[in-house]
């Protein structure tokens, strides 16, 4: 595994809090920013863990999601607006 990427300035001020949490610090961010994470659906659970995971500072995010967005996901998928109906997931 490589060492985590160093933090930019922008990135320091981003994540300040974070680095206040002893079990997060520094050494936590910077593998936060050098991981990747697949998310599979984007459904109801998939839809909001993936804007957190990306608020968190992880370095690489996939979406995978087969499905289309529909009127009645609306409600509770967080990634899509009414300009999203009818598109891939």
């Amino acid at each position: 595994m490589s060492a985590a990427p160093a933090l930019s300035p922008a990135e320091l001020a981003r994540y300040s809090r974070h680095l206040l949490l002893a079990p997060i610090g520094l050494a936590g961010q910077g593998r936060l920013a050098a991981a990747r994470v697949l998310v599979v659906g984007a459904g109801g659970l998939g839809s909001p863990a993936a804007l957190y995971l990306a608020a968190a500072g992880v370095g690489t995010l996939g979406i995978a999601d087969l499905d289309r967005v529909e009127l009645h996901n609306l409600q509770r998928q967080l990634l899509h607006d009414d300009a999203s109906l009818g598109e891939s997931k």
